[in-house]
Order: C-alpha cells, then structure tokens, then sequence
C-alpha cells in the first residue's frame, strides 16, 4: 500500500502544486511521474519492461481514445450542419432567464439518457456533447461544464432500468437483482436531488445567464423554441440516429449492435483455414481493439450515416477530419500519459496490493478497508466495473458471511465502485467529457480540476454505501 500512497501523492503534488518549476501543474507530466514511481517504488529498472507497461495501459484505454477522436469528428460534423446552433438556440428561447433551471433540465435529460443507455460514456457522448454550447454561452468555465455533465450523465448510469453496476454488484453477491434495483431507484434519486442542486447554486451563478459569454454566438435570437425546432429539424437527423443506434444495444428485447454485427458480416481474410470476420480481425489486435467497442462503433455509425445523407458534408469531409484530429490531439495526450500510469499501476502489482490489504482485515476494518480498496481501485482504473471484478467479487461475499443483508452488500458495491470512478486521478469519463470540450472549443481543459468540482457526487455516493454496510 505504501507504494500506493505514494504514486498517488507525486500525482497530485506535480498536478496541484503549479509553483513547481517548469512542471507544476501539468497533468502531462504528474501522471507519467506517477507512474514512474510506481515502477521504481517496485524495483522495476528495466526499460524493456515500462514500454511493455505502457502498451498494456495503451490497450486498456484504446476504446478512450477511439472515443475521443470519433466523438470529435461527430462534434465537427454537428457544428457544420448546425445542430448545436438549434440545440443552444431552442434551451434559450425556452429557460434563457432562469439560468438554474435549466442547468437542472440539462442534468435531468443527462440522467435519463444514462438511465435510458445504461453507460455514462454514452449519455455524455450522445446527448451531453450538444449541451456544451449552450453552458458555455452562460459564461461557466469549462471544467466546471465537465463536471455537470459527467454528474448528470454518471448518476443516470447506476439509475435503473439500464444499470450495470447493480446487475453486476447482485451477480457478484449471489443475490435477487430486483430488490436491489428498487433501492438504487432512491439512491440515484438522492445523488441526482444533491448533485443538481449542488451544480445549480454553486457551479453555476444567477447571473450565468445565457449570452453572457460574447464569444459564443447564440442564433436564432428572439425565435420560439418551437419555430426553431421546426426550421432547423434536419440538423438534428445524426443526433437521432445515433441515440437509435446506441438504445439498440442497450435495449432488452432488441440487443443489436449495429457496428459489430455490420463488421462480423465482412469477410475477407483466411487465417489457417479459417475465415475471419473484420470485426474479430480488429478485436485482436493490441490498441487497435479500440475500434471494436460498441459505442465507438455507434459513433463511426452514425458518422458514416452522416456523411452519406448530406452532400455539404462530405464536400467538406477533409477540413471535418483533420479539424477533429486537431481539436482532439490535447485529450489524446493526456490519455497516453494517463495509460503509462495506468500500465505501472498493473505491472508493478499495485492493483493486487489494494486487494490484499483488503482481504487481511477485521469485521469493521474489512468494511471500511474494503469500501476504500474498491474506491481505491476504481480512482486508479476510473472504471467502476474493474473496481467490482478486482475487489468486490470477494469484498461482497465477505460482507455477507459477516452477517451484511445480501441485498444491501450489493447496494454498498454499486454505489462505492460508482464513487470511486468519479474521483481523482483516473475518472475516464471526465477525460472523455473534456477531450470533447477540447476538440469542440479548441481551447485548453484540465480534467484534474474538473474531477475536483464533481466530488460532491462521488461523496455522497460513497456515504449512501457505507450507510448500506451497516443498516
């Protein structure tokens, strides 16, 4: 654990303290110093074996990255056809003077996509993207836009009916599914209620007006949110078919992904007598794996789409692709220095190390040891599933031979790993969400910062399961 403590600590110094000649400050640098003493804390001298870490971690976060750069080209292609501008001109003309509310609306909408989805990557890139004009038109930093958007979009993820972390936090117990569900419908009702009124009256003033920032040209001015609906439907098309798209897979009942099943159908290699499909091609290969995660894939759907319904699009196809490779080159380097950390964290056994501390403690120890294990696992990955596969899958049922309710164990997992991936360093979808912001804006946005302004959120997540742990 101290080797933990320690890789943690040189990352937030280096990230926090910019007074710190030439690097303080720079999230660049803290997370490859992090994980440079990760390895050295471990004895771990031979270069060989830092690269060989650094391409796991480049693997483990290739789907982020291919997140970035699609979600930037589908970014570029809603500036070109217009869609932000009817998006940030219909929320104008509808809660233009009462600038709380409609941060409120904004997270509400977020948190039944998440809901809806089922994934907070794919709430914030299908839906929260198109919020972006209109938060910045109301003068809000940057970081703090991220952080509304990852709370709305990540306490709709946990929120019933479409919620991982509990289908896998029961799984993980051995325990009905549905009892827990209800429960999580109060919990995600609570975190929603405390993140929005958090974001309403301290990320965001009275006077954040929309307009306030000069910057951002808000048209349609002075039109109803109906009659802009109506002139500009067409832009919105792309918008529509991805979240088709997206529910598709998410839906029970339908369960069809689009992207993999168009590329499992697309044969053109033999490999020792064996055909092999496009799709299981990509799949196999390191980084480029990427490729193959479902919403990427949804994205490169609906980008394809777009291109082929409008003609503007794709006479402007290279000035699209290169501005969203541009715009999108900040977030990308922040995730390769963020994999070399990352690749350390596994290479050096730091994960493992959390899960052993875990399992050497008392009935109370084990309670609050293993809630801080799990969060801990799920700040260093930023992934609440990994937490719960690395260390609720013995943490729960030792809370349960402790005399825990099976049904509340599963509640406190869902609920602490969904904490922990909010926190800092790690949390993957405040990389997303500001690589987006980023490739929109062109303008610089620290991801770190913006983890900071959305802990609210993952306290009172990590309370409400601590609460369940002793209730």
């Amino acid at each position: 654990m101290f080797k933990v403590v320690v890789a943690i600590a040189v990352l937030l110094i280096v990230a926090l303290c910019k007074k710190i000649p030439k690097i303080g400050g720079s999230i660049h640098i803290a997370l490859l110093l992090a994980g440079v003493a990760a390895m050295l804390c471990s004895g771990v001298f031979n270069p060989a074996q830092w690269i060989v870490a650094w391409i796991d971690g480049l693997n483990r976060l290739a789907w982020i990255s291919c997140l970035a750069l699609t979600g930037a080209i589908f970014a570029e292609i809603s500036l070109h056809l217009g869609t932000v501008d009817t998006i940030i001109g219909a929320l104008k003309a509808k809660f233009g003077s009462h600038p709380r509310i409609l941060v409120v609306c904004i997270m509400f909408v977020l948190c039944i996509a998440g809901s809806l989805l089922g994934d907070s990557s794919a709430a914030a890139t299908v839906v929260g993207i198109l919020t972006f004009g209109i938060l910045v038109s109301m003068d809000i930093s940057f970081e703090k836009i991220s952080a509304i958007v990852m709370m709305g979009a990540s306490v709709g993820s946990i929120m019933p009916p479409m919620t991982q972390a509990v289908a896998l936090s029961s799984t993980l117990c051995n325990t009905d599914p549905d009892p827990v569900v209800t429960w999580a419908y109060l919990t995600s009702a609570i975190a929603f209620v405390i993140s929005a009124l958090y974001c309403a009256f301290i990320l965001v003033k009275k006077d954040n007006v929309p307009g306030r920032n000069a910057e951002v040209e808000i048209k349609f001015a002075g039109e109803k949110a109906g009659d802009i609906l109506r002139k500009n439907w067409k832009s919105l098309i792309p918008m529509f078919f991805l979240i088709a798209v997206v529910l598709m897979r998410t839906i029970p009942g339908i369960k069809i992904d689009l992207g993999p099943l168009i590329l499992q159908n697309i044969h053109f290699i033999t490999i020792a007598g064996e055909s092999k499909s496009l799709y299981d091609l990509l799949n196999g290969m390191t980084i480029i794996t990427g490729l193959t995660n479902g919403i990427v894939l949804s994205i490169i759907c609906a980008i394809i789409f777009a291109f082929c319904l409008f003609p503007a699009l794709r006479k402007n196809g290279g000035a699209i692709l290169s501005g969203a490779a541009k715009k999108a080159a900040p977030c990308v380097t922040v995730q390769l220095c963020c994999a070399f950390m990352l690749g350390a964290f596994y290479a050096t056994g730091l994960i493992d190390a959390v899960a052993d501390f875990a399992m050497g403690l008392n009935t109370h120890l084990l309670k609050f040891g293993g809630a801080g294990a799990l969060m801990l696992i799920g700040m260093l990955t930023g992934s609440q599933s990994t937490a719960q596969n690395a260390i609720f899958s013995f943490f729960g049922p030792a809370l349960i031979a402790t005399g825990v309710n099976p049904t509340h164990a599963a509640v406190a997992g869902a609920n602490l790993a969904a904490a922990g991936q909010g926190m800092p360093p790690a949390d993957l979808l405040t990389f997303v969400i500001c690589g987006m912001i980023s490739a929109q804006y062109g303008k610089k946005v620290d991801p770190l910062k913006s983890m900071f302004y959305s802990m609210p959120m993952c306290i009172v997540f990590m309370i409400m399961g601590l609460i369940f742990l002793y209730i």
